[in-house]
């Protein structure tokens, strides 16, 4: 249930309905808009008398119950759009964030080289992945801690803030370390376990859609992050799979403008993994802006036929820089500009 709080009500009468809450076994997470406070109920069933109860307290204005099985991450729960800062780089304020850079983390050469080119043509994140879950046990599976460090080394070299992939509840902390973001692959998107353990960590958490996941069942896998009260959770929009054999996945941009009305969350979209075609990277791209998508997560590589992983569905330097451009005429014509970069920061 959610519990909406007179806009007088008083920190003490928050606190009091706080209290009630977890005397009655029901976990409380307060979100304070611009124009009301609510709280939301999370645990057991809630019977009608406990919402009687709670509707009576001082400075409730109102109980409303939840059908919906999602609940933080629901718009009911929080009206307005959750922005996200990282390291100076607010997702989810109508801007476009890009995050970009190879699929795996090859050696440190290679990964500050390639940071420094997205930086340059305007990428706001560098991605790169130091585990890597693929289909065939002998593909390169990732450097591990040794890539971690390399990013790390990117970021310092940059300035721009990292996101990277962590696989198993063993190397959350690990990878914490290291990391800006936290991403949970689409194949981990239900690892329940894995995701009760991000949910503890107190860094952004981004969460990819499954292969065969429906929006409810990602929404939901959202709640698990949330639940365990980590708030910071953007959503991303990778493809997911179907009948169609053409491209790697079928990308469903119906999906992120969906979203973008049903959760609060900020939205994410994949192109490279998407389609698994470098050729249709820009196209998805300016699409994903066009239906409202917050940003965009782009795979580069200096030479994407010698790429360990993803090459055919990579960027070269040169044509990531032809995207930026691309999408700043396209952000501007859709009033979803591209959002400035942390040396811009402090001249906006």
């Amino acid at each position: 249930m959610l519990v909406i709080m007179r806009t007088d009500a008083s920190e003490e009468e928050i606190q009091g309905v706080l209290s009630r809450l977890k005397e009655a076994d029901l976990e409380g997470h307060l979100s304070a808009g611009e124009e009301r406070t609510v709280i939301g109920a999370v645990g057991r069933v809630v019977d009608p008398d406990m919402r009687t109860a709670v509707g009576t307290m001082p400075g409730v204005d109102q109980v409303v119950p939840i059908s919906r099985p999602y609940k933080l991450s629901g718009r009911e729960f929080k009206p307005d759009d959750t922005v996200i800062d990282v390291g100076g780089v607010r997702i989810g304020d109508g801007n476009v964030v890009v995050m970009a850079g190879p699929c795996s983390i090859e050696d440190e050469d290679h990964m500050v080289s390639t940071a420094k080119a997205v930086k340059a043509a305007g990428a706001h994140i560098i991605r790169g992945g130091a585990f890597k879950p693929r289909s065939s046990p002998y593909s390169f599976r990732g450097l591990g801690e040794e890539g971690l460090k390399h990013l790390a080394t990117a970021r310092e070299e940059t300035g721009l803030p990292v996101i990277t992939e962590v696989m198993s509840i063993a190397d959350v902390e690990t990878v914490a370390r290291y990391s800006d973001i936290l991403q949970i692959g689409a194949r981990n998107m239900q690892n329940f376990n894995l995701l009760d353990e991000v949910g503890l960590v107190r860094k952004p958490a981004m969460l990819k859609r499954g292969l065969s996941g429906t929006i409810e069942e990602w929404l939901l896998a959202a709640e698990y992050i949330m639940a365990k009260g980590n708030h910071e959770v953007i959503l991303c929009e990778r493809g997911i799979r179907t009948f169609e054999t053409a491209t790697r996945n079928t990308l469903d941009l119906a999906a992120v403008a969906l979203v973008k009305r049903m959760s609060h969350l900020p939205v994410i979209s994949d192109p490279s993994h998407g389609t698994g075609r470098w050729q249709l990277v820009e196209p998805m791209s300016k699409a994903s802006v066009a239906v409202g998508a917050d940003g965009l997560m782009i795979e580069v590589h200096p030479s994407p036929d010698h790429a360990l992983s993803d090459g055919a569905q990579s960027l070269t330097f040169e044509n990531f820089e032809k995207l930026m451009r691309t999408l700043e005429t396209v952000g501007a014509a859709v009033g979803r500009p591209l959002a400035p970069r942390p040396g811009e920061l402090a001249a906006v």
